[in-house]
């Protein structure tokens, strides 16, 4: 199990109440983003608004559908992955509050305009691809993603 009980998981509006600031609830708004938008971005996206983040996430480069290993480790956490990969776009980088690169080089892939307003809030985890890893590596990398973003909590 991760850091998110099972309560927590389902009612993702009480996590809203670690995020007060001056009597009032300010909920970080996290843009995550990878190439394919098919795995790490999907996981951290769903982790993100367990613990009760406005979260979303985007690639470069679209695949798609999200990768079923993904979708099955996720599912034995309790967190369906509904969604479909996303392309990025210019709105949601500017959206967004913090923008999350899952160390897949996107500033590679990404038009210099888009790089530059990610820039600003940028943050790179450097995450392993879970593309065409066993379950038991995706599991690995689940809990990486779900105690870096549980450290988003921390710091906001």
């Amino acid at each position: 199990m991760g850091l998110l009980q099972d309560s927590e998981r389902k009612n993702p509006q009480s996590n809203q109440q670690r995020l007060q600031h001056d009597g009032g609830v300010t909920v970080l708004r996290v843009l995550f983003v990878c190439v394919e938008n098919a795995g790490r971005s999907q996981m951290a996206e769903a982790f993100g608004r367990a613990y009760g983040l406005e979260a979303t996430s985007a690639g470069t480069v679209p695949a798609e559908k999200v990768n079923p290993t993904v979708v099955q480790v996720m599912q034995e956490r309790g967190i369906s992955l509904l969604g479909k990969p996303k392309m990025l776009t210019e709105g949601m980088i500017k959206e967004a509050d913090l923008v999350v690169t899952m160390g897949c080089s996107v500033q590679e892939v990404c038009p210099a305009p888009l790089v530059e307003q990610m820039e600003k809030k940028l943050v790179d985890w450097h995450i392993e691809d879970p593309k065409g890893k066993p379950i038991d590596e995706v599991r690995k990398i689940a809990r990486q993603i779900e105690n870096k973003t549980g450290e988003l909590l921390k710091k906001n």
